[in-house]
């Protein structure tokens, strides 16, 4: 295959996959809920994984410079962000970054603010680590989804010390503003609180959209900042277990100086190198899968609006996710499970997504369209067919 182009096998072929997007159900389910995409991996990506087994180069992973070197040059081209090399340091996954960060630096029902409706592991990783979390929702103002900036500074002034940052946000495929974020920077100064920004959706960002690292606003999100974030989500390689943990500051980087060693060796060699891959020579195949994302995002409104009229779809700016509210549809407070079990279509619900606030997301589901547009439209034609 070609590394500038993305394809979507078929159905049939897509059910030889082993990862739990097409284990977890029966095979009579359509499977459009994980945040895993489709499409065939890039072909430098293919070609180094390749290379590597040929040569059973499959041990344990040692210093591996070229991942902070590869990010860096990626993150400089894309963002304008001049990452400090020496500050990235290896994860097995942005979980498990994220409950490491919180075990070396919390103490048991310390405070974390969230914005729901969110990534659901968000709430794994609290409860793990013992941590409280306190939901900022984002606020609704017509067909937009704002960060509550009042609702942030009452959550810092009352003792939070960390903030989990969802961005781009998980459902909605939304980017924060350069403005927002630096409001964010200032705030977290001023009451001295930790920033954790997921960024991992990140180089999904559609064109002519504007995505801005954190780490990139400024002295205070520097001073106050943690970006954790892999090339597994925009790649399609989540199973290859690698991600890093970036800072960007003398005093952050002291903070992570007390992780525990053994992270970098729990990571996998060949998630390291391939990372290497995508960031170096992986971002043709990756603007081609941008346009193949946009264009099926385009194609599922078209035909959400001819077979599901009432159901209102959250345009997303990056990424492969999509917040449907499914009001009309008058399936009750569990939409996705009577979606799973009458239509054979398995979405995720969305009060899964919103943790003790879950009765405010009843009405929403997540769906992806990460596939082909033919599976787009049978999800879709199944559902239609509840009406």
């Amino acid at each position: 295959m070609p590394d500038n182009q993305v394809v979507a096998p078929s159905l049939s072929d897509l059910r030889q996959r082993h990862s739990s997007k097409w284990r977890r159900f029966s095979s009579d389910v359509l499977p459009m809920h994980v945040a895993e995409m489709d499409f065939q991996v890039a072909e430098p990506i293919q070609a180094v994984l390749t290379e590597m087994i040929q040569h059973s180069d499959l041990g344990y992973l040692g210093p591996v410079p070229e991942v902070a070197e590869a990010f860096a040059e990626f993150a400089a081209a894309r963002w304008n962000w001049p990452v400090d090399t020496k500050q990235v340091k290896m994860a097995t996954d942005v979980g498990v970054a994220a409950v490491e960060i919180f075990r070396a630096l919390s103490k048991p029902g310390d405070q974390v603010v969230i914005n729901t409706p969110v990534y659901s592991a968000f709430f794994g990783w609290l409860a793990e680590t013992h941590l409280t979390p306190i939901d900022v929702p984002l606020v609704q103002n017509g067909a937009e989804w704002l960060l509550d900036l009042e609702g942030l500074e009452q959550a810092f002034a009352n003792g939070a010390k960390f903030y989990l940052l969802c961005h781009p946000h998980n459902p909605l495929g939304k980017v924060f503003s350069r403005d927002e974020l630096t409001a964010v920077a200032a705030l977290a100064a001023r009451y001295e609180v930790l920033v954790i920004s997921d960024e991992i959706h990140a180089p999904l960002t559609y064109a002519g959209e504007v995505f801005t690292p954190y780490l990139n606003c400024g002295p205070d999100a520097e001073a106050t900042g943690i970006t954790i974030t892999s090339s597994s989500k925009s790649w399609n390689t989540a199973g290859l277990k690698a991600a890093i943990v970036v800072s960007q500051s003398s005093e952050v980087a002291a903070k992570l100086a007390k992780l525990p060693p053994d992270m970098h060796w729990r990571s996998s060699l060949l998630g390291a190198f391939a990372m290497v891959e995508a960031y170096r020579n992986g971002t043709t195949w990756l603007d081609s899968a941008i346009e193949a994302i946009e264009a099926n995002y385009q194609h599922m409104v078209s035909e959400v609006a001819a077979k599901l009229p009432g159901v209102v779809i959250h345009r997303p700016v990056s990424g492969y996710l999509s917040w449907w509210d499914v009001s009309a549809l008058n399936l009750g407070t569990e939409p996705g499970k009577v979606i799973l079990e009458r239509a054979k279509v398995a979405v995720v619900e969305g009060s899964d997504l919103g943790g003790a606030a879950a009765a405010n997301y009843t009405r929403f589901i997540r769906f992806n369209f990460g596939t082909s547009p033919a599976n787009i439209t049978e999800a879709i034609d199944r559902i239609a067919a509840l009406r």
